[in-house]
Formats: C-alpha cells, sequence, structure tokens
C-alpha cells in the first residue's frame, strides 16, 4: 500500500512538472515598440550656420537629409509642418552638433516643400524605420511617462468681401505665437508634484506647472510663452536636467 501511494504521488509530481513545463515553453513574449516622436522647432539649413560653428557638419541644400540627436544614422522620420500639416519622409544623417533648442536641422528643400515660416518653423518628427532607435540620454527618469497625441488648435474669422454683389466668406488662418514646454507626462500627480520640486531645486525656472489631462494623466510643462525668446530661454534652462526628450506644444 505504501509503494502503490509513493507510486501515485511520483506521477502526479511528472504529470505537473510536465504541464508546467509545457505552459511555459507556450508562452509568447509580446514586446511593445513605441517610435520616437518629438515637437519642437527646426534649424534650417545654410552654410553661415556652418561657418560660424552653429552646425557642425553640413547638409545639401537638395538633400532629404536631416539632423537629429536622438535617432541615429538613416532612420527613415517622417517630418510634418504642424502650422499647414504639409508632411514629407526624410532620412537622418550623420551625427552633428547644433543648438539644444531645436528639435533637428532640416535642408531648405524640406523647408520649402512643408512651407515652412523661417521665424516659426514648427514641426514634428516621428521615426518610421523599423530599425529605428532612440538614444535616451543618462539621466533620472519616471517610468510613469508616457506621451500623449496633441492637436494642432487652428482658429479662424470670417471676412466679407464686399467688392461682389455676392457675399464670399473666407476662412483666414490665425497662427497665434503661443506655446508651452512638455517636460513630461505622469500617471499619478504626486509624482509630477515630485518632478516640479525637483525643477524648481535645480534650475533657476520657478514657475512649473501642473496641467490634468485626464484622471490617470498629469502633465508638468512651463508657459505659456507669447514669443521665442523667452520660449528658448526656458528651454535651454531646463535642458541642465537633460531629460530625455522634451517638447514645444502649440498652446490651445
Amino acid at each position: 500500500m505504501f509503494y502503490k501511494n509513493l507510486l501515485l504521488i511520483f506521477v502526479f509530481m511528472l504529470f505537473s512538472n510536465c504541464t508546467t513545463t509545457n505552459l511555459s515553453n507556450n508562452k509568447t513574449k509580446v514586446t511593445f515598440k513605441k517610435n520616437f516622436t518629438n515637437k519642437g522647432f527646426a534649424l534650417i539649413y545654410n552654410d553661415n550656420l556652418n561657418i560660424d560653428g552653429t552646425i557642425s557638419k553640413k547638409i545639401e541644400e537638395r538633400s532629404l537629409i536631416i539632423f537629429q540627436k536622438n535617432l541615429k544614422k538613416n532612420t527613415q522620420v517622417k517630418i510634418t509642418n504642424l502650422l499647414n500639416n504639409k508632411s514629407l519622409i526624410a532620412i537622418v544623417g550623420k551625427k552633428a552638433e547644433y543648438p539644444l533648442f531645436n528639435n533637428s536641422v532640416i535642408s531648405k528643400r524640406i523647408a520649402t516643400e512643408l512651407q515652412l515660416d523661417i521665424s516659426e518653423a514648427y514641426i514634428e518628427i516621428i521615426a518610421i524605420s523599423e530599425n529605428s532607435l532612440f538614444i535616451a540620454k543618462k539621466a533620472k527618469t519616471f517610468e510613469e511617462e508616457k506621451n500623449v497625441a496633441n492637436k494642432v488648435p487652428v482658429k479662424a474669422i470670417s471676412i466679407n468681401d464686399l467688392n461682389t454683389n455676392k457675399i464670399d466668406n473666407k476662412k483666414v488662418l490665425i497662427n497665434k505665437f503661443s506655446y508651452v514646454i512638455k517636460i513630461a507626462d505622469f500617471y499619478f500627480e504626486d509624482t509630477a508634484s515630485m518632478m516640479i520640486k525637483r525643477i524648481k531645486d535645480e534650475t533657476n525656472t520657478q514657475k512649473p506647472r501642473i496641467k490634468k489631462i485626464s484622471n490617470n494623466q498629469y502633465r508638468v510643462y512651463l508657459g505659456p510663452f507669447r514669443n521665442i525668446n523667452s520660449l528658448q530661454k526656458s528651454f535651454n534652462d531646463i535642458n541642465i536636467l537633460e531629460f530625455d526628450n522634451i517638447e514645444i506644444i502649440k498652446n490651445d
């Protein structure tokens, strides 16, 4: 009887181990890959910027090459002019040095095809190639950070044409300069508050804010800024913290 019970226990253990092994072998590991995206102001290349050292490398005028610090060479990117929604596909070139404020350096051809305003070259860059690689800086980050899609506001007014018998309602776009610097998005308000404290303790920026995006999303940001100079100064001030992916967002 003893040996019979021992045999039953042995068979049960063997069956359990086999079942566990099979389940383990049948598990599928799913990896979600999130492409790099960034909204900000591009710097349009010209030779003078290379001569005076603002940009460390050259870009051919007719090329579809851009410089982007966070992406590796040959990464394909979609570039969109966020003020008119025109877009094209470009390729990341060699590593180059350029001002921290700018999210990229683009060729004259890209600027022309996107009809960018030199004084407000506001673009979005999205990595679209399969081998794209986001190079994160070595800095303190929060796992709760998550990108949020942002809609670009478009304001319009109606104008009546008095020179014709028939009233023609024309839409005129008004692009008012107003931007915020998005530091990061967090799941918890307490974590966002910790980021606020860190910004105040470690930088000269004393007016960071928190905006509730949803019940589990809190954005830490600076602004709004009404001119490019104040925006650039605050952006450079916050860069001392070396965050991975600071974005500039058009304000509602």
